[in-house]
């Protein structure tokens, strides 16, 4: 259920800030790098009783542009993991967070190049430079900027 609740609270501040239509890959980026942030910073399991205004700054220092998210996301997944198989239960919150984690990993989407060469583009090629960016590295600032909005 824990799961479920961080994507609830995700996708609000995602429709609250308006960004990009809700039925975008870039939406669902956003909302699953956000939500993997509220699950795997539930720390002691409090998530569902939570205070969401409470936890904005907590959730606005990890997805902070100069923060290592995607280092921080798979030791966290790492250690769940190793906590659930300790207990000897199944964790079918952690089985929608490794979902969404494999998700944002393997998918690629297309994206404005920020790093292209400024003055405009060479005749032929098209309006504007474009490059595959793994889906987390468009949701995380997408997120981040979802909380400022909040």
């Amino acid at each position: 259920m824990a799961w479920l609740y961080a994507e609830y609270i995700a996708d609000e501040l995602l429709r609250t800030g308006d960004l990009m239509p809700p039925t975008s890959f870039e939406f669902r980026a956003g909302r699953d790098a956000l939500a993997l942030t509220i699950f795997l910073s539930d720390t002691d399991g409090e998530l569902p009783g939570i205070r969401v205004v409470t936890q904005l700054d907590t959730w606005l220092s990890l997805t902070a542009y100069d923060q290592p998210w995607q280092d921080w996301v798979a030791e966290r997944m790492d250690q769940l993991t190793a906590e659930t198989a300790e207990s000897g239960g199944t964790g079918p919150d952690l089985e929608l967070a490794a979902a969404a984690w494999r998700w944002l990993e393997e998918t690629e989407l297309l994206a404005p190049d920020l790093d292209a060469v400024p003055g405009g583009v060479p005749p032929g090629e098209s309006e504007g430079n474009e490059v595959w960016t793994p889906a987390w590295q468009l949701g995380l600032p997408l997120g981040h900027l979802a909380i400022h909005l909040f």
